[in-house]
């Protein structure tokens, strides 16, 4: 047991400490000064039943489904897309949980670029707590389906230290999203992460 527990202590210490892949995009253009007004999102209907297969992210008001990419562990290390792959999501389905399971959480991590660009960057700006996530994707017998989300938690944190309850297996369902944030020091190399986690609204 104790090896086991150390293996498990050691792939989530290569995560949190691995700079993610990411070339040096070149910086947006700055943004406006004018912010557009944020739509209040409209009341969300989940229409899954069990689990199912994601394909897209939806963040209303901010994020129009986005493409949704299976993306397995790079050996110790959650697996991240390249980054010219800067609006879609990646999913991790091992050993994170399949949307509509009845426990577990949903991984998930998208890229944030310097200045702009990239979907890590909206979520930054315009999730909050109580902010709404839609996953859509195909059902077992190939029908699709939704499942809406509400964010109970976001906390940002040193890239440093280790989150374990992100890996949870156990526990509620959640949606788990992970992204770097805070200063960037050089391409992959952010001062912090910041972490989402969503419970599914209850139909």
């Amino acid at each position: 047991m104790a090896v086991v527990v150390a293996i498990v202590l050691v792939a989530l210490a290569a995560w949190w400490f691995w700079p993610e892949a990411e070339a040096d995009p070149a910086p947006a253009a700055a943004p406006s000064s004018t912010a557009a007004p944020v739509e209040t999102p409209a009341p969300c209907t989940s229409t899954a039943t069990g689990p199912f297969t994601p394909t897209s992210v939806t963040v209303p008001g901010a994020i129009d489904a986005a493409r949704v990419v299976p993306v397995p562990p790079d050996g110790e290390v959650s697996g991240t897309l390249p980054e010219s792959e800067g609006r879609a999501f990646a999913w991790e389905p091992s050993p994170g949980a399949t949307p509509g399971s009845p426990k577990g959480n949903v991984l998930m991590n998208v890229h944030t670029f310097p200045g702009d660009g990239a979907n890590g960057n909206v979520l930054l700006d315009q999730l909050p707590e109580g902010g709404q996530i839609v996953l859509a994707g195909t059902a077992p017998d190939g029908s699709a389906v939704e499942l809406c989300y509400v964010v109970s938690e976001r906390l940002e944190m040193p890239a440093t230290e280790l989150l374990p309850r992100y890996y949870a297996t156990d526990g509620p369902p959640q949606v788990a999203i992970v992204v770097c944030s805070g200063e960037r020091r050089g391409p992959g190399d952010w001062t912090h992460r910041t972490v989402w986690f969503a419970s599914p609204v209850s139909t």
